[in-house]
């Protein structure tokens, strides 16, 4: 074993004693002073090495005396390690990042700072840390250590601690034969030797905090970036590390990116196909490299070409691959899925189904068929391994390239991609039929019986309900677009029929076409779809020759139907029509509809027939025959409890009688309507109600009551259909007194 730095006195003395000799002997013998001899013996100094050989000789030391001496004499080396990779001289972008890391490297002065970069596979982590380090390099004087940490590679066996530590113990010149065996003594050197040094070091692709920990030096004075695709929460627990996410590029950073590699000029001369070629990159910086270095590869190539190829190739990872694997995005994404759990790589397989641009958590549930406590913790997992990031919803987002790289594993491992394509249709279509009983009056009749590993989110009142749909209509959008396939079409018919409220309500009529639409393949369904199609296109501008052909349609698969399904198309039609104030079409829609109700013998749709036979008369200026209908009716519809319907006959009945000019017993009927409205909450009804009513009051001359009855409605719509509210609250304000002269 060899002899270590501060030997040399301890050895000498001996020597002298061994050869009899005083410090004044040797002294005289060597020509060395006694102080001299005296403070080497102390270990005070280290002599000369033309000194140290006047001593050897005067001891007359054999060779290998002689060697360990001079072996303990050196004197220790300094090294200033030069270990940083070089800088990419097409780094791009990242000012927001590189503006917070700034701050980062001035707090090393007067503290140890430790920074993860974290990020998903391809994102740019290392060339961030690299580009940073050089940044702040003359900051410290003692130099850069650097080390791949091998968290995620094809070899699958990181680097161990212990031998990153050696590899830093001799770029700080510590020999061979003195860096210790285990990693607890390596550490121990480590933190030694660089306690009063100003260091930058760089732990590149670690997989865990564990690995880490041991490589950190304490000094003040000292900067650690750590990368890694796990997010290292245990380091920035204990050991106060600040974090910062890459992102994927943003689209400008991905052009400034993609032109760094193949030239401004050819960018700027096909900018849409620049701009398209980064989109089909993800805008990851990864991807971005790769087709950069392609067309770097055949600069005759138009942009174009190289859209049109990455668009074409399938699958997408195809196009991005490369003879490197540490670039090579499929690769990149492999060392990452590699590390998850079984449990958690089957759920990520079957999240990349999900066809929206963010997942919940509930929704993530019914894809992987878990309960909502194990579909939390394989989110976790997965969001720490940087396959998922966080919106500002808190919503679970997929990049386009990892949903790609999931689902070629899927149809890989044989998973059931229909099953889980079913489960989420269900649990959109499921949780809408729920949340309806907060927004809408009358149920849908659509049956709900969810299939299997459906998740039931718990919806108690009207936010709950708006909330839940608006976390998910990103979802069921893409969803009715892009899942297709005989096995689903129930399933997206049904889905489409029960957001129909939801869309109605917020005024999302396009969607709403776009959705009905869809759905027309099931000739099963065509005729309410149809409706719904109808209902929104007249309901929503510039859509009405829409509806003319979705009504045309659906009459002509009447004859098709069971009786009770055709008078269920011709309620449906009467609807439109009144919508579209085309109340003679309505009004013989109406009658279609109560003359099968008779022939089949159902009193509550013949009641409610007559109710819209009598509301049609009345618009239509049959005023007697109108109350007629309604005198019939509405005993009825009393005896059936049909209290809406019944609601609807009274305000029809007070309606004919105004315009007969009998305003007392109209006025009376409107109140009567209210009541019911009152006791079973039909507050949009009960608006319309007041409006009728307010105008009866103004016409017997009661204006102020008339003006309190529409701000009363006023009120109502508000909360209901604000442009309802401004067109009765404008009613009252007509009615205002001028101001009173004050002379």
């Amino acid at each position: 074993m060899g002899v270590g730095q501060g030997m040399l006195g301890p050895l000498l003395r001996e020597a002298r004693q061994r050869s009899l000799l005083t410090l004044e002997g040797l002294a005289e013998a060597s020509g060395v002073s006694v102080r001299a001899i005296s403070d080497m013996e102390r270990g005070k100094r280290l002599p000369r090495q033309s000194t140290l050989n006047e001593l050897l000789d005067a001891l007359e030391l054999g060779e290998d005396e002689r060697r360990r001496m001079v072996q303990a004499s050196a004197r220790p080396v300094v090294r200033t390690p030069q270990q940083l990779p070089p800088d990419l001289a097409v780094f791009r972008g990242r000012e927001g990042a590189l503006a917070t890391v700034r701050a980062f490297s001035a707090l090393a002065a007067g503290q140890a700072v430790v920074c993860v970069i974290g990020g998903m596979a391809g994102v740019g982590k290392t060339a961030m840390a690299v580009h940073w380090a050089h940044q702040v390099a003359d900051r410290f004087p003692d130099g850069q250590l650097y080390v791949n940490l091998r968290g995620y590679e094809d070899t699958g066996s990181p680097l161990d601690p212990g031998e990153a530590l050696g590899g830093f113990l001799a770029a700080l010149g510590v020999p061979s034969n003195e860096i210790p065996r285990h990693t607890e003594q390596r550490s121990a050197l480590f933190r030694e030797r660089t306690a009063s040094r100003q260091l930058v070091v760089v732990l590149d692709n670690a997989r865990d905090a564990e690995q880490v920990r041991p490589l950190l030096p304490a000094a003040v004075g000292c900067l650690t970036i750590v990368t890694s695709r796990n997010q290292l929460s245990g380091l920035v627990a204990t050991e106060g590390a600040s974090l910062i996410s890459l992102d994927a590029w943003t689209p400008a950073e991905s052009l400034a990116g993609l032109a760094a590699r193949i030239g401004e000029r050819r960018c700027a001369a096909e900018a849409d196909a620049a701009a398209e070629l980064v989109e089909l990159c993800g805008f990851l910086p990864l991807a971005v490299a790769i087709v950069g270095a392609q067309l770097t590869a055949a600069p005759g190539m138009l942009l174009r070409v190289g859209v049109r190829e990455l668009r074409e190739t399938r699958p997408r990872l195809d196009a991005l691959a490369a003879d490197d694997r540490r670039v090579d995005v499929r690769a990149v994404f492999s060392w990452s899925y590699r590390a998850l759990t079984a449990e958690a790589q089957r759920f990520f397989r079957y999240l990349s189904v999900h066809p929206g641009p963010a997942l919940t958590a509930e929704a993530a549930a019914c894809l992987g068929e878990t309960a909502m406590a194990t579909a939390r913790r394989h989110l976790r997992e997965l969001t720490s391994a940087s396959l998922l990031s966080r919106d500002a919803d808190g919503r679970y987002v997929l990049h386009d390239l990892v949903r790609a790289y999931g689902v070629e594993l899927m149809e890989r491992e044989g998973d059931d991609r229909v099953g889980a394509e079913t489960r989420l249709l269900d649990y959109l279509r499921h949780n809408a039929h729920v949340s309806n009983r907060f927004l809408w009056d009358y149920p849908s009749g659509l049956p709900d019986v969810p299939v299997p590993g459906v998740v039931s989110v718990a919806v108690d009142n009207r936010e709950e309900a708006l909330e839940w749909y608006r976390q998910e209509e990103s979802t069921a959008a893409a969803a009715l677009r892009s899942l297709e396939g005989p096995r689903l079409l129930r399933h997206r018919v049904d889905l489409a029929l029960e957001w129909k409220r939801y869309n109605e309500l917020a005024g999302r009529w396009a969607e709403e076409i776009a959705a009905q639409r869809l759905a027309l393949d099931d000739p099963a369904a065509i005729t309410g779809v149809c409706y719904e199609l109808a209902r929104a296109a007249t309901v929503g501008p510039g859509h009405a020759d829409e509806a003319d052909e979705a009504i045309a349609l659906m009459l002509r698969h009447r004859p098709r139907l069971p009786r009770e399904q055709q008078a269920r198309v011709e309620q449906r039609a009467c609807t439109v029509r009144d919508h579209q104030g085309r109340h003679v079409e309505a009004l013989q829609h109406a009658r279609n509809s109560l003359a099968i109700a008779r022939d089949l013998g159902q009193p509550t749709e013949v009641a409610r027939g007559l109710g819209a036979v009598a509301w049609f008369l009345a618009l239509l200026g049959e005023y007697e025959e109108a109350v007629a209908t309604c005198e019939e009716v509405i005993p009825l519809q009393r005896e059936l409890g049909d209290r809406g319907p019944e609601a609807g006959a009274w305000d029809t009945l007070g309606y004919a009688r105004q315009r007969l000019g009998d305003l007392d017993a109209a006025i009376a009927n409107y109140r009567t309507s209210l009541e019911i409205c009152r006791e079973i909450r039909l507050d949009f009804h009960r608006g319309e109600v007041l409006d009728h009513l307010a105008s009866a009051l103004l016409q017997r001359g009661d204006v102020e009551q008339a003006r309190g009855t529409w701000n009363e409605a006023a009120e109502l719509f508000t909360a209901l259909r604000p442009a309802r509210a401004a067109e009765v609250r404008a009613k009252a304000e007509a009615l205002q007194p001028p101001p009173s002269d004050p002379h």
